[in-house]
């Protein structure tokens, strides 16, 4: 197995002319193009007809995270416009407690125009539900290159309406646009239940009713865990080598249920478990490296079952996909939790190997990401010359294929050795 610390990261560039960027959806969701790339072989058709190249009995998961709005704005009396860009919470760490809190709490953020804000807190006078609310926000420490960031107010709302009601939903950076009152629904995928993420799990945004309910038809088992989306998620690799790329951490909870499910199915079925999304990728490819570690340490904390990036390639693992997640079904009896809840900061590039996943849905990445090497992972394996990707990346470059997150899609299947 080689080990991607080598792997230079001008190898998986690719020309992306601006004009093949998708800056707004398609008016209709599955009226988008699908390429399909099986057996070394790509064709093409459109996403209302993935369900039929599903196979039956199959099982598919979904990331069913919410994308907040998660940017605040301020402006202070001198007239200087402060941005706030909650990335992750603080204090409750807990995510559905943070956005429960009714008079204050802590957040990770990055501070736009940071210089202009040189101390004391920043307020601002709102309406939440037609209540009169004065939200204030004050620096208490840094964390990188984001700072730690408190808010309070002075009347008993929970901050989930006060994001919804001044916040503004983060659309990617290279949409080079301001947000619009139709992002609020093309950016959020027709499942999206869990508030947290700060940008859409983008494969699923394609997805309508008709396809999900096509899919049950077919003896699809459908199943969420959910992925809070970072902003590191557009994080660009700089370093000539991964070696020097540290990824970003997000938050995952995986319904216990769910793992049985997978479990089950992984032990009777012959048909692929399909993940929809490199979110839903790295989630449960981590569920893996999680259960090795209860194999380890039966009674881990949650904190000590986040997974780092180089695990998958620095240890020589002997227990069976089966055992691992037996290890962690086992540990949420014992814990009497219905939700495995951590982190992972897995990353997935060539030599890694994949456990659980045989089929993904995905769009097409940025040249030189994490997101571009975890397709060339899951369709080139060990090989480092990615002559897979580059066919799939040509074709759907040279048969007008709409680009990130607005853009288009493609099913991707595991070869079978």
């Amino acid at each position: 197995m080689i080990n991607p610390r080598n792997i230079e990261i001008k190898s998986y560039d690719y020309n992306l002319p601006d004009k093949r960027i998708a800056k707004y959806p398609l008016e209709e969701r599955d009226k988008s193009k699908l390429l399909i790339y099986k057996n070394q072989g790509i064709s093409e058709r459109h996403f209302y007809n993935l369900p039929e190249e599903i196979p039956t009995d199959s099982l598919i998961v979904f990331n069913n995270t919410k994308v907040i709005q998660a940017r605040l704005h301020f402006r202070k009396e001198t007239g200087a416009l402060i941005e706030v860009f909650c990335l992750e919470p603080e204090s409750p760490r807990d995510y559905q407690q943070n956005f429960s809190c009714e008079h204050e709490c802590t957040w990770t953020c990055l501070v736009g125009n940071s210089k202009k804000w040189k101390d004391g807190a920043l307020s601002q006078t709102i309406t939440v539900d037609d209540t009169e609310v004065v939200l204030s926000c004050e620096r208490i420490g840094e964390s990188g290159a984001s700072q730690k960031i408190h808010f309070f107010w002075d009347k008993p709302v929970s901050f989930a309406k006060i994001l919804d009601a001044i916040g503004e939903l983060p659309i990617p950076p290279y949409l080079n646009r301001e947000t619009e009152e139709k992002d609020k629904q093309t950016y959020q995928t027709v499942y999206s239940r869990i508030k947290g993420s700060v940008a859409a799990p983008t494969a699923g945004l394609h997805f309508t009713e008709k396809e999900l309910q096509a899919l049950r038809d077919k003896n699809v088992d459908l199943e969420y865990i959910t992925l809070h989306v970072g902003a590191g998620t557009f994080k660009p690799v700089k370093s000539e080598t991964i070696e020097g790329h540290d990824m970003h951490t997000e938050f995952i909870s995986v319904p216990r249920k769910v793992i049985e499910n997978i479990l089950n199915h992984l032990k009777s079925s012959a048909a692929p478990l399909v993940a929809v999304g490199t979110t839903s990728v790295r989630t449960l490819e981590s569920l893996f490296y999680i259960g090795y570690k209860l194999s380890q340490n039966p009674d881990a904390h949650a904190e000590e079952l986040v997974v780092h990036q180089w695990e998958p390639y620095d240890i020589s693992y002997s227990l069976s996909t089966i055992e691992a997640l037996e290890n962690i079904i086992a540990y949420l009896e014992r814990t009497g939790e219905e939700n495995l809840v951590t982190a992972t900061q897995i990353l997935i590039a060539p030599g890694f190997q994949f456990r659980l996943v045989k089929t993904i849905v995905t769009n097409f990445h940025m040249p030189q990401s994490t997101l571009l090497l975890l397709v060339s992972a899951f369709v080139d394996g060990d090989s480092l010359e990615g002559p897979n990707w580059h066919n799939i990346y040509k074709y759907a470059m040279e048969h007008d294929f709409r680009f990130l997150s607005y853009g288009d899609s493609s099913i991707l299947f595991k070869e079978k050795k």
